[in-house]
């Protein structure tokens, strides 16, 4: 990612063709620019139709609605102007094409405009986390989720935090710099140490609420039996399609099959894997044997087909199936009776399913973390608890600033250089 500051452009719009393609242009040498191709733009931030003309030949490009917006009033801080084109790929390779003629000009990168709004304050980093995370949003739950990012639900909540910091940070050092000034509040030691615990406290809170990431990469759904069990004919129905070799001969699947589905707006990644043999003298069905117990050990829920008990010490919600009901009797209390090859039970497992995925996701109304934000905050609540049993004031205010430090980079106040390129890396050119 370059961080000079020339003038860019990029399309910020749907790939072609399309209706309407949105050329964006942004940079000291935006207004400049785009009255070299648009003639006189229209007022800021009222659109107009222009008639875009090559700078060098004068030769007609489009009629497009031009809009200008003189920074630091824009989405990146910095003078924008945005060309509204028709959608066609000629119309804009010959848009783009003038442009790149234009002295100081320059094709903007994945990410840049985004990044330049960071930069000049017009949004912070977990607003930035949450943007990228609506691009790729593909449910209703990842796209909400993004949004109160995006419209500052995390930032607000760091800032509340940050504040309090602050305040307790204050108390502290007035107690260690100037202790022997009469106006000074010699808040005593315990006082300070509740204040730190309650904060604590609240940041735990926020902890214990499970991660963005299970709305964006899916909730890890495990079938796991014996051979011969049937594993694979279910994935295949649950997710609608031959996903799995099915066949009658044990030991069929030697390797984890993976496959992803969104129903009723919840993401899941189905795993299908090799059956749980007592024991095999094949080193490879070993080594999926070793890898179906890794999958389980990693799941979000676990579907069960066996006859025997579930392995002991998983900690994910279990269903125990009674799989191949059409062929056998009434099954045991606490199984789920289905027969994939009449679908008979599928709709009840699936309510199943949902039903323990639910609470494995965020909330609506609660504020969902990023794998990134959760680690620093992870960071703040270890400084404050560290904080909160001390008994020197030092030791205390050393640990405030290590928790200060962690909530800065939540919001990007402080920030490493390759977390950003990485960040941005993933946007599309344009945005």
């Amino acid at each position: 990612m370059t961080d000079d500051m020339s003038t860019i452009f990029a399309v910020a719009s749907g790939a072609p063709p399309a209706a309407i393609a949105i050329m964006r242009i942004s940079g000291p040498e935006a207004l400049a620019a785009g009255s070299l191709i648009a003639g006189v733009l229209p007022p800021a931030r009222q659109a107009a139709l222009r008639s875009l003309r090559h700078p060098l030949s004068g030769l007609l490009l489009d009629r497009a609605i031009v809009i200008a917006f003189p920074g630091p009033a824009s989405a990146t801080g910095e003078d924008m102007v945005e060309f509204h084109l028709h959608g066609g790929r000629a119309v804009i390779a010959a848009v783009a094409d003038a442009l790149q003629g234009v002295e100081g000009l320059r094709p903007a990168v994945a990410g840049e405009f985004t990044r330049r709004a960071l930069i000049a304050g017009r949004i912070d980093l977990a607003g930035a986390e949450g943007l990228g995370d609506l691009l790729t949003a593909e449910t209703e739950g990842q796209r909400r989720a993004a949004m109160a990012a995006v419209e500052g639900v995390v930032s607000r909540a760091v800032t509340g935090w940050s504040s309090r910091l602050v305040m307790i940070s204050a108390q502290v050092e007035s107690i260690l710099d100037f202790s022997d000034e009469d106006d000074v509040d010699e808040t005593p030691i315990d006082a300070i140490r509740e204040l730190v615990s309650a904060l604590a406290g609240d940041l735990a809170s926020i902890l214990a609420v499970p991660p963005v990431e299970r709305l964006r990469d899916g909730v890890r759904l495990v079938l796991a039996g014996p051979p011969n069990s049937g594993k694979s004919t279910l994935l295949n129905v649950l997710v609608g399609r031959e996903a799995a070799i099915v066949s009658s001969i044990a030991g069929t699947t030697r390797d984890r099959i993976e496959a992803a589905i969104i129903r009723d707006g919840i993401a899941y990644v189905l795993t299908d894997t090799a059956g749980l043999a007592a024991a095999t003298d094949d080193p490879i069905e070993a080594i999926g044997i070793e890898r179906a117990r890794e999958a389980m050990a990693s799941a979000d829920i676990l579907v069960w087909l066996g006859d025997d008990s579930p392995p002991v010490g998983g900690v994910c919600p279990t269903l125990w199936l009674w799989p191949r009901a059409d062929e056998r009797p009434l099954p045991p209390p606490g199984r789920l009776a289905i027969s994939a090859h009449n679908r008979d039970g599928i709709a009840a497992l699936w309510a199943a399913i949902a039903d323990a995925a639910v609470k494995l996701l965020p909330r609506e109304d609660q504020i969902a973390l990023n794998q990134r934000q959760r680690l620093l905050c992870c960071d703040c609540h270890e400084a404050l608890v560290q904080a909160a049993r001390a008994d020197d004031l030092l030791i205390i205010a050393e640990q405030l600033r290590r928790a200060r430090l962690a909530l800065d980079q939540i919001t990007g106040a402080t920030h490493v250089e390759a977390m950003l390129d990485a960040l941005f890396g993933r946007f599309c050119i344009g945005k």
